[in-house]
């Protein structure tokens, strides 16, 4: 994509973000964008066919920028590729971006009909928590309990990991504990569960999983601005 249809396309991603977060997905119209963003509505077409693609675009370019800062911090210290310190971040960035916080929660309010969109689909499960691949490199490092394959994990991690993302309606009102609190709970709930009592070095296994998630991020990267539905 040239620099100039990079742009256009981020000022109708951002068009888009903004009025999703002030009316919700419902009330977003691709006129409403075109005129945000200043441009022809026959311009966002030119970039997505269809609106849901539009508004999977945005999920996309946001969960570019969380793997991205994922990847940045596994850079600096590699025992940040160990799956409890990982999800602990992947829960703090995710809640931390409206957008994502709004699909991991399943926001009906903010996201309304889009939950039910197949163009939504790539943005939810183990694509974005934790692929196989990943999940392969840790075992080979003896990173994962020496009783696990990656295949054990397909269904008690997500549903570890998005319980906490959805248990927040839940709570008693007096429960009040902040993003860290909860992101500890989580990496310490992991730790206990899926990682050997010893955790071996995390550097011979840092350069092949930050492969991994560079990878994802350039496959939402093309997802978001390659004029697809991810799929």
């Amino acid at each position: 994509m040239r620099a100039d249809q990079g742009g256009r396309a981020d000022r109708i991603l951002d068009a888009a973000k903004d009025l999703l977060l002030r009316w919700g997905y419902r009330r977003v119209t691709i006129d409403e964008i075109a005129k945000r963003a200043e441009v022809g509505k026959g311009t966002i077409y030119l970039h997505w066919r269809t609106r849901e693609q539009l508004f999977f675009a945005v999920g996309a370019r946001e969960a570019v920028a969380m793997i991205d800062a994922v990847v940045a911090a596994m850079r600096a210290d590699p025992g940040e590729i160990a799956l409890h310190r990982y999800m602990r971040r992947f829960f703090v960035e995710a809640m931390s971006r409206p957008v994502l916080r709004a699909l991991f929660t399943r926001d009906v309010e903010m996201l309304d009909k889009f939950l039910s969109s197949p163009a939504r689909k790539p943005l939810q499960g183990a694509k974005l928590l934790a692929s196989r691949e990943y999940l392969g490199v840790l075992a080979g490092h003896g990173l994962l309990r020496p009783d696990l394959r990656p295949a054990d994990l397909d269904y008690s991690l997500p549903t570890i990991v998005f319980g906490f993302f959805g248990v927040e309606p839940l709570l008693p009102a007096e429960l009040d504990l902040g993003l860290e609190e909860k992101a500890g709970h989580l990496a310490d709930t992991l730790r206990r569960t899926f990682e050997p009592e010893r955790l071996p070095d995390c550097g011979p296994a840092s350069a092949r999983v930050i492969e991994v998630f560079e990878q994802l991020s350039r496959d939402f990267r093309d997802a978001a601005y390659g004029g697809t539905d991810g799929s």
